[in-house]
């Protein structure tokens, strides 16, 4: 795996925590209601012996928790789902400690009625309120200390007999407590912040990282990552087939989807594919997210240069494609003229992104047997982790042995049909805008098919069952591949931060779908021609040390995250005992 592969993994396992929170905020309002009234019930019973009281405190508490909430969303004037998100968690927090305590009087015998702990516990509430103002809302240290007490204040003061206000909120126990945790949730605010390193702040990352998540603003996140970008040239290759009245493409562009949606070039290859007349395959190239697209003044720059490629080739006959398969390696290969494409795959193994590596030492290979020009294709049709050594020198055995062998072929006229899956309606949250398509390549007598999904890689085997069922009804399918879009029909909260191909479409309607695009495409066959353009265009690109350095800032803040937890906990194991 290239670094900025390895750097981009690392920040989506920190940012994966910024998904913990329901899908909807009705989920954490009423979360926040049940909790609340737990709290009312635990205090009321075990801690005050007050149980008469509770069907008159359980209303005005929950009234205290749905007032101040509102009042939190005026005064920071942000979405109400993140301020019912905070409430869930920080009231949860105060039923976490009186829990302790119950538990810390079993255990060691002691009383349960230490009324000082449900003061504690809203202390800690309102220090926890400090962290999440200052680091995910972006409010001031003051503003956050200002506001901090508002709704912990409010519903103890809402549940808690009068006459032990003045005792547990004066107390020195509570006090030196409640410092001691305001201190700590301020520490922990100004170190993360300043743990960015070259980067302005970590917190206003989090703050734009939350904004595009949670209101597709990608504005605030597309400024950061620009300034911060380079310029570079990079390169996109198209074979454009043409035929009486169409014409279909194959791209391959150098730059990367991504960084996340919808940040800068995430959905890259649906905007080429409709670009191009909904009528090209845009294939994943061997490319890391160093060549990511920092912003949509980017993204727009690059595709009107797309309109200025330059013919560097053409012709009317092509190869009839080559498989080789060395152990998991595989590799399909077609030539036209002297420009050879290569798709390469481990598919149904899996993989991570093919190392540059490999597009390197190919491309030196094809020069000294002659070749022109050779586009290597990263199926990227498979779920994997890092190609491990031996897998990358199959790759380059397999890809070796097949520009050894298209040098030997005879080319052939040239048909070809293609269709795109507009007509099939489909609707599958896996997949991205573009969706589908098919190209049908009849070279001399025989009938090829190219798949082609808009989505950020497949299931693992869905590729060999689409294969299987084309055999079955006598189509030979020579490969599949993915554009690896970065866009997100919808949050997807699970270790990748996607969803793959597969995962939610059902395997058998994937299927069916590839099949009545081949018979479409198959009718669509007309006798053809191609043409070998190139665009360089001079873009800004997101670059490997900007991935290093967010990796190193939230690697930072995280470790500096951890020591506060040790402390907080600590200090809290000891109030207990």
């Amino acid at each position: 795996m290239t670094d900025s592969s390895e750097n981009v993994s690392r920040i989506h396992k920190r940012y994966t925590l910024t998904t913990f929170t329901p899908s909807s905020y009705y989920v954490s309002l009423l979360i926040s209601i049940i909790v609340v009234t737990a709290t009312v019930i635990i205090s009321n019973m075990d801690y005050f012996e007050t149980p008469k009281n509770l069907f008159f405190v359980i209303p005005i508490s929950i009234a205290a928790l749905l007032i101040t909430q509102l009042i939190d969303k005026r005064i920071l004037r942000i979405e109400y789902s993140k301020i019912v998100h905070m409430s869930a968690f920080g009231n949860l927090l105060w039923l976490v400690t009186l829990l302790s305590g119950l538990l810390s009087a079993y255990l060691f015998s002691k009383p349960t009625h230490n009324v000082l702990l449900v003061a504690e516990g809203m202390l800690l509430f309102a220090s926890f309120r400090i962290g999440i103002f200052t680091s995910v809302v972006g409010a001031k240290i003051k503003t956050a200390w200002a506001i901090s007490l508002i709704q912990p204040m409010s519903i103890f003061l809402a549940f808690v007999p009068s006459n032990l206000w003045v005792y547990t909120l004066t107390d020195p126990k509570t006090i030196t407590y409640g410092l001691a945790f305001y201190f700590l949730g301020t520490a922990w605010t100004i170190l993360t912040d300043r743990a960015a390193g070259k980067i302005q702040s970590t917190h206003k990352i989090l703050q734009a990282y939350v904004v595009a998540a949670t209101k597709d603003d990608p504005v605030p996140m597309e400024h950061i990552m620009e300034s911060r970008s380079q310029e570079s040239t990079v390169s996109t290759f198209q074979i454009v087939f043409r035929g009486k009245d169409k014409e279909c493409r194959l791209v391959l562009p150098d730059v990367h989807p991504g960084p996340f949606h919808p940040i800068g070039g995430s959905n890259i290859t649906y905007l080429i594919y409709k670009n191009l007349n909904s009528s090209a395959m845009v294939m994943h190239s061997i490319s890391d997210h160093s060549l990511n697209l920092p912003s949509k003044s980017q993204v727009d720059l690059y595709l009107s240069s797309l309109l200025k490629s330059s013919r560097i080739n053409q012709g009317t006959k092509c190869t009839k494609p080559v498989v080789v398969q060395i152990n998991k390696a595989r590799s399909v290969g077609f030539l036209f003229d002297k420009t050879a494409v290569l798709i390469l795959s481990l598919s149904p193994h899996g993989m991570e992104d093919v190392p540059s590596f490999v597009k390197t030492e190919l491309e030196q290979y094809a020069k000294n047997r002659g070749f022109d020009k050779i586009l290597v294709v990263d199926s990227h049709n498979a779920m994997g982790k890092e190609i491990e050594k031996h897998d990358a020198d199959d790759l380059l055995k397999s890809a070796k042995s097949n520009l050894d062998t298209l040098i030997t072929k005879d080319k052939l006229p040239l048909e070809v049909g293609f269709s795109n899956s507009d007509e099939l309606h489909i609707e599958a949250d896996d997949l991205g805008p573009g969706k589908v398509a098919i190209m049908c390549l009849k070279i001399g007598d025989e009938k090829f098919f190219l798949g082609w999904a808009d989505a950020n890689n497949m299931q693992n085997g869905l590729r060999e069952e689409i294969a299987n069922n084309f055999t079955k009804n006598g189509y030979n399918l020579v490969e599949i591949c993915t554009s690896d879009t970065h866009y997100k029909a919808r949050v997807a909260k699970n270790k990748h931060g996607y969803f793959e191909f597969g995962s939610l479409s059902n395997s058998s309607d994937a299927s069916s779908w590839f099949l009545q695009l081949a018979k479409k495409a198959e009718q669509n066959l007309a006798p053809s021609s191609y043409e070998l353009l190139q665009q360089e265009t001079t873009v800004k690109v997101m670059g490997d040390k900007q991935f290093e350095d967010y990796s190193k800032s939230l690697d930072r803040a995280m470790r500096i995250t951890q020591g506060f937890l040790i402390a907080t906990t600590a200090l809290f194991i000891y109030t207990l005992l």
